[in-house]
């Protein structure tokens, strides 16, 4: 009997085997079957015990799809947090300083609200922590106008050198530094690097605030005496040592406003801006007319323009709220009312003062100080371009290699030189200052004696007194070589260079 089940048990594997189609090879046609009975439906599994809801948590860690986008930027950033923690009083006291500034808090969160969608959209790019989205908070409060007393300027704060070695260019139309699509750029190109070179995200960050050599003696300090190379083992400026709990402060005020008695103005989780491609040079309050916004909106999403025209060969792209980008290319085709700039640029022949440079463009002196914000008793130097008026003949616009590299170079109408005078009898270090007008310590100092010294009747005494320079001769020199100031320009071209991004 067992012999019989056994072969009837092989005859229908078999016949099972028979009927699955081979897993590779050729197709083959056969005739369709029947369509089998649909089996019939597993019995519900009822889980015992209470019910415990996923917290956003689980699902990241879980990896369960996100089956609607985040409600609010604010909730994406919450979605990529992934730096470690900071915890400490340091960060308490960080935490208490921001919470007890409600006002301050609003009108920074407020001011992001252009800028961080693309903050996020970028470092997401870049599957990087979206804490770094944060980072500007503490930088600058979200400022790209900010210039600290070390130079630094824009929302990222770029030091001058730096801001040159990851490509911003910075001249008399534009500083890049403050640019929002090129210092974000640069300012996550700078991230990634400091992170690669420290591999640990507190480190980088401690590099991108003290500078990656200061850092880098700090680990090799602490590796020569046996210590710790983390960043809380590192010894650093104060100023560094809060750095990373300024960030983990803002850090977990988004992650939970209610607990710290905070609140965030919603900011909606779609872009703010779009780039618009610019074909010709254009008057600042002309592009922002056109666009339907007012100038103080068109500067805060363009903050790197420096004078009252926008370049094309040099900024080929501008950014406008959402909404406004198609109304500007609309009325930009429609423009009919004359030139779209009503400034182009002038290079100076020969060093000249503010007023010889005036008279050749035919502009008030107070009008080019203005425009090109020169001090006073400033000299401009040979080479240096200036914004002046466009004429109402001139069709091109103004050259690329102007529009990337021009410089205002100035220096003093009067110099200091080096001069001997004799003292008069019963002169003194504070007689001989009140007598030239100059500072008593630097008397002093030129001649090494004490702020209270006396000199002796005849006896030669060092001061360093200004002389005016004379740029006649080298204006007259000038004139001969330039017989009339030419504008810089290029002939008009239907297309135009994009803007590269990194």
């Amino acid at each position: 009997m067992k012999l019989l089940h056994f072969a009837a048990l092989a005859g229908l594997l078999w016949l099972v085997g028979c009927a699955t189609p081979p897993a590779s090879g050729p197709a083959t046609v056969s005739t369709p079957a029947k369509p089998a009975e649909a089996a019939a439906p597993a019995p519900a599994v009822i889980p015992s015990g209470p019910l415990q809801p996923i917290t956003a948590s689980d699902v990241a860690s879980r990896g369960v799809a996100q089956l609607q986008p985040p409600v609010d930027l604010w909730a994406r950033i919450r979605r990529g947090f992934a730096m470690p923690n900071l915890d400490g009083d340091l960060v308490r006291q960080q935490e208490q300083w921001y919470v007890s500034r409600p006002d301050y808090m609003q009108r920074m969160t407020e001011r992001s609200r252009k800028y961080l969608f693309h903050v996020v959209e970028e470092l997401e790019r870049r599957n990087m922590p979206t804490e770094l989205a944060l980072l500007p908070f503490i930088e600058s409060a979200f400022n790209p106008q900010a210039v600290s007393s070390a130079r630094a300027a824009g929302m990222w704060q770029f030091m001058p050198a730096t801001g040159n070695f990851f490509e911003l260019k910075q001249n008399v139309f534009r500083d890049d530094r403050r640019d929002v699509l090129a210092s974000t750029r640069a300012a996550l190109d700078y991230l990634q690097k400091l992170h690669g070179m420290f591999s640990d995200w507190h480190l980088a960050l401690a590099a991108y605030n003290w500078g990656e050599g200061s850092v880098g003696r700090a680990i090799a300090r602490n590796q020569k005496n046996g210590l710790g190379i983390t960043y809380a083992d590192l010894s650093m400026p104060n100023e560094t040592r809060s750095y990373v709990p300024k960030l983990q402060a803002v850090k977990n005020i988004v992650a939970n406003p209610e607990s710290l008695g905070a609140e965030l103005p919603l900011i909606e989780n779609h872009p703010y801006f779009q780039s618009v491609t610019v074909t010709r040079d254009i008057d600042v309050d002309l592009a922002a007319r056109l666009a339907d916004v007012s100038v103080d909106d068109f500067k805060a999403l363009n903050p790197s323009m420096k004078r009252p025209v926008i370049l094309a060969a040099g900024t080929p792209e501008i950014l406008l709220p959402w909404d406004n980008a198609k109304v500007f290319k609309r009325n930009f085709e429609a423009y009919t009312e004359g030139q779209y700039a009503s400034w182009t640029a002038w290079s100076a022949p020969v060093t000249m003062s503010t007023s010889e440079a005036a008279r050749r463009v035919g502009m008030k002196e107070s009008d080019l100080r203005t425009v090109n914000t020169i001090p006073p008793r400033m000299l401009i130097k040979a080479g240096s371009v200036l914004i002046v008026p466009r004429s109402a003949k001139m069709q091109d616009d103004v050259a690329s290699h102007i529009a990337d590299n021009g410089q205002l170079k100035l220096s003093p109408e009067r110099v200091t030189r080096r001069t001997w005078v004799k003292a008069r009898k019963h002169e003194t270090v504070t007689s001989i200052a009140r007598r030239f007008r100059l500072s008593r310590p630097e008397v002093a100092r030129w001649n090494g004696v004490s702020t209270s010294a006396s000199f002796k009747a005849e006896q030669r005494v060092v001061v360093y007194l200004p002389v005016k320079v004379d740029v006649r001769s080298r204006t007259r020199a000038g004139a001969k070589r330039h017989h009339r100031a030419k504008p810089a320009h290029r002939a008009p071209s239907k297309r135009r260079p994009t803007a590269v991004r990194r």
